[in-house]
């Protein structure tokens, strides 16, 4: 404490002026009676890293998406800190701790709950480089860049101004450069920065101004959104890796479906997922994806785990049935068929999506126990309730009850089945003895009637002047 104290004393006062690019920067203080964030929604996991990194006589912040969400009352997910630490100078201080990154060096510092690990990143705050310190590809975007600047230059290669704010936890202030407050109040998502040229940098900063518009129900700035539409060729410059992780926060946002919109107002979802668009063209699968979703969004917002694997095969689930039928119309048996309809759909897949195989691996499961689960003839129930993967591959059967896919029943019975004792359970197996499951006529899903969605003008994004 004490050292921390005369390091305070020592250090240059916070919110002098800085010069970028030729313009004075100067942080606005902002108090505590002005923010009023809730210490209590702080991880006290990140207000540790700061400590150690102000007691090691560094500066240290909790800054982004964190900062934004604790100043609009949400107790964040994830936890950022920024400091003027090099990425070698902070492993030092924390044991449990790891380099990543090539693009940006960052360190990750872990620590090990009750429950689940929590992970801390930490980044050195960065310069504007230039050309020459910078790998930069044709189209503009930063390929590497770990050019170490002060705090004021790294509030200024931020994204967004709602996202460009840093909070030290021991005096309670919030360090504002670019009216990141004043937007805040003011419902806008505004870019820093010239857009075309930072969208250029880094395209994926096209999906994270439409997911935070739908996480917050703030407004995208004028300015900011007109070059979206334009540019959206460049997602496809994005590895393919990182643009799936970009898809999956879109996804577990907790506001998924609005994102979904989102992306389709301003052109983006063929860009990253065409089967966005045959989803959306299609009521049936508009209505299963979007039950899916919302029920996803549930979960986050109650704050249960949610599978990549189970969101993906909510997504990809009816070309499987398309495939599916096709090889069976060519005589080949239905599990097979099954089989092969499920790699077809992976390879299709593959150009635009850097799945995991664990994911890829989870779906395989989900889609080959939908027929079993309709089978529930012999010992078929007693196995599947076994199975590990049971639960993932029930949800999703529920999901196509509630869409009325498959009868509501059949979905029920698995309630009573999975939840009942021995004697419950011998008589639901007398309940199907004589149906057509048990006579096994149960096969691959039927042709369903396509129902189109009416190309009607889609209504236009708001914008602020």
């Amino acid at each position: 404490m004490i050292r921390r104290f005369i390091n305070k004393l020592l250090k240059k006062p916070t919110g002098q002026k800085k010069l970028i690019h030729g313009h004075a920067l100067m942080a606005q203080k902002i108090n505590k009676r002005t923010h009023r964030i809730n210490p209590e929604l702080l991880s006290k996991n990140a207000v540790k890293v700061t400590h150690v990194l102000q007691d090691a006589g560094y500066d240290a912040y909790i800054v982004g998406g964190a900062v934004r969400d604790l100043l609009l009352g949400i107790a964040p997910k994830d936890f950022d800190v920024a400091t003027n630490a090099t990425p070698d100078q902070v492993q030092k201080l924390f044991r449990r701790s790891r380099l990543i990154g090539r693009r940006f060096q960052i360190v990750h510092v872990t620590f090990y709950g009750k429950e689940r690990p929590e992970i801390i990143e930490v980044s050195t705050f960065r310069a504007h480089a230039q050309a020459d310190q910078a790998d930069v590809a044709a189209s503009g975007r930063i390929l590497r860049d770990n050019v170490w600047g002060d705090q004021a230059e790294d509030a200024t290669r931020r994204d967004f101004s709602i996202n460009a704010m840093y909070y030290d936890p021991q005096t309670e202030v919030v360090l504002d450069y670019h009216d990141g407050m004043k937007d805040l109040n003011a419902k806008i998502i505004r870019m820093i920065g010239e857009p075309t040229q930072r969208y250029r940098e880094d395209p994926v900063r096209m999906l994270r101004a439409i997911r935070f518009a739908a996480k917050t129900g703030f407004v995208i700035e004028k300015e900011t959104l007109a070059p979206i539409e334009q540019l959206g060729d460049l997602i496809q410059d994005v590895p393919s890796s990182r643009l799936f992780d970009e898809i999956l926060k879109l996804l577990m946002s907790g506001h998924a479906w609005a994102s979904i919109e989102g992306l389709e107002k301003v052109g983006l979802h063929h860009k990253i997922l065409p089967l966005i668009e045959v989803i959306l063209s299609d009521e049936d699968r508009t209505a299963f994806v979007k039950k899916s979703l919302e029920n996803t969004d549930e979960r986050i917002k109650s704050g249960k785990p949610v599978s990549a694997g189970f969101l993906f095969a909510t997504l990809l689930w009816h070309d499987v049935q398309e495939a599916w039928i096709n090889f069976e119309n060519t005589s080949m048996p239905a599990v097979p068929a099954l089989h092969a309809a499920i790699d077809q759909v992976f390879e299709r897949q593959k150009e635009f999506l850097g799945m995991q195989r664990r994911h890829e691996a989870d779906m395989r499961e989900i889609w080959t126990m939908q027929p079993r689960l309709e089978k529930r003839v012999g010992r078929y129930p007693y196995r599947l309730v076994e199975s590990p993967k049971f639960k993932a591959a029930y949800d999703f059967l529920l999901l196509r009850c509630q869409t009325n896919e498959i009868d509501a029943e059949i979905g029920q019975w698995w309630t009573d089945f999975w939840q009942g004792d021995d004697f419950l359970r011998a008589d639901l197996m007398l309940q199907v003895k004589n149906t057509p499951e048990a006579a096994g006529t149960s096969s691959a899903p039927k042709k369903r009637r396509r129902r189109t969605r009416s190309k009607a003008a889609k209504p236009a994004v708001e914008q602020t002047n």
